[in-house]
C-alpha cells in the first residue's frame, strides 16, 4: 500500500508493529510480525532511513516510530513533489519546442505557406487537392462526430478520389464510434475502398495530400477560422510520420479496441496519461470526446482496479506496474 512512498511491505508491516508496541525491541518485533530477525532488522534500517524512526530518549538503543501524520505525510509531500518536478520539466519541454517553432516559423520564407481565411476558402481548397490527388491523401480528425455539411461536402470528393485509385487513410477519435451517422459514413469510406482507424486522442487536425502539401487548422479550438497550407519538405516529414505513428496505434473500423495484458483499453491508458499530466475532469473529457461524467465512471473504476486512493496515486500505481 505504501510502496509508492518508498515503503517495503516488510518495513511497513514492521512500521505498524512498533506504532502499537513502540517499547518492543527485534525480537518482540519479530514475534509480533511474524518476520525473521534479519528481515526485522533490515527493515528497521529502512524505516530510520526514511526518518519513521528516531532514537528514544525514554528507552536507550531503542528506536521510537515517528507518528504517520508526521512521517508518512512528510513522504507524501517528497513524492507529490517528485511530480511536480517532473511536470515542470514536461511543460519546460513544450516551452522550448514551442520557441523551436517559432524561430522557425520566422526564417521559412521558402516554405511557401498560404494562409486560408475561413471554412468555405478550406473547402474550396480541399476541392482543387482532392482533384489533382495522384497517389495518397491522410488526414488526422481530433473531432467528434462529423458535421453534416462537412460529411455532405467530403463524400463525393472521396469517392472520385477512390475511383481514381487514390489510396484514402484517416484516423479519428475513437469516441466517434458513438456517432450512428459518422459510422455509417465511415463503413461508406471502407466500403469503397477507404481506410479508417480510431485512437483515443488525435493530437491534431490535419491533412497531407500526395506528401507535397498539408493542410493545418489557424485555430485548433476552431478549425471553421481558417488553415494553414504547408509545402516545406521538413514540415511535411515531420507530419508525415506523425500520422503514420497514430495510424499504427489506430484500430480498424469494425474492430473493438483491444485490452492490453494488463485488461487496460486504449482509451483508459489514454486517461491514466492525462490525468497523470495533471488534466481535470473536463479537459481530459475534451482530449478524449466523452462526457465528464463518464470520465469520472471511468476513473473510479480505474482507482478501485490499481487499490488507489487518489488520482495522484493511481497515476503513480499505474506508472509503478507498468501500465503507462
Amino acid at each position: 500500500m505504501l510502496e509508492l512512498l518508498g515503503l517495503s511491505a516488510d518495513a511497513e508491516r514492521v512500521y505498524r508493529a512498533a506504532l502499537h508496541h513502540p517499547e518492543r525491541g527485534v525480537v518482540a518485533l519479530t514475534a509480533v510480525t511474524g518476520l525473521d530477525e534479519r528481515a526485522v532488522r533490515t527493515s528497521l534500517d529502512e524505516l530510520a532511513a526514511l526518518a519513521l524512526l528516531k532514537p528514544s530518549d525514554e528507552f536507550g538503543g531503542h528506536m521510537r516510530p515517528v507518528s504517520p501524520e508526521v512521517g508518512l505525510t512528510t513522504l507524501l509531500a517528497s513524492a507529490e513533489a517528485e511530480l511536480a518536478e517532473r511536470r515542470a520539466q514536461v511543460a519546460t519541454a513544450r516551452a522550448q519546442i514551442a520557441a523551436i517553432a517559432a524561430e522557425h516559423s520566422s526564417t521559412r520564407a521558402s516554405d511557401s505557406a498560404t494562409r486560408l481565411e475561413g471554412i468555405d476558402a478550406v473547402r474550396s481548397r480541399l476541392e482543387e487537392l482532392q482533384r489533382t490527388t495522384e497517389f495518397e491523401c491522410l488526414s488526422l480528425n481530433p473531432g467528434g462526430a462529423h458535421r453534416p455539411d462537412a460529411r455532405s461536402a467530403a463524400t463525393p470528393l472521396n469517392e472520385q478520389a477512390l475511383r481514381r485509385g487514390v489510396t484514402i487513410r484517416a484516423v479519428a477519435r475513437d469516441s466517434f464510434r458513438n456517432d450512428p451517422d459518422t459510422l455509417a459514413y465511415a463503413r461508406w469510406l471502407v466500403e469503397h475502398g477507404g481506410q479508417l482507424r480510431t485512437v483515443p486522442v488525435v493530437p491534431v487536425q490535419m491533412i497531407v495530400v500526395d506528401r507535397r502539401v498539408a493542410l493545418l487548422p489557424l485555430d485548433p479550438e476552431d478549425p471553421r477560422r481558417g488553415a494553414l497550407e504547408a509545402r516545406s519538405p521538413g514540415v511535411l516529414a515531420a507530419l508525415h510520420a506523425l500520422f503514420e505513428q497514430c495510424w499504427s496505434a489506430g484500430t480498424p473500423v469494425g474492430e473493438r479496441p483491444a485490452a492490453d495484458d494488463n485488461g487496460c483499453t486504449p482509451v483508459e491508458r489514454a486517461l491514466l496519461a492525462l490525468v497523470a499530466d495533471g488534466d481535470t475532469d473536463e479537459s481530459a473529457a475534451r482530449h478524449l470526446g466523452v462526457s465528464p461524467r463518464t470520465v469520472q465512471r471511468m476513473m473510479a473504476n480505474l482507482m478501485e482496479r490499481l487499490d488507489a486512493a487518489s488520482r495522484f496515486q493511481a497515476g503513480v500505481i499505474a506508472v509503478r506496474r507498468g501500465w503507462l
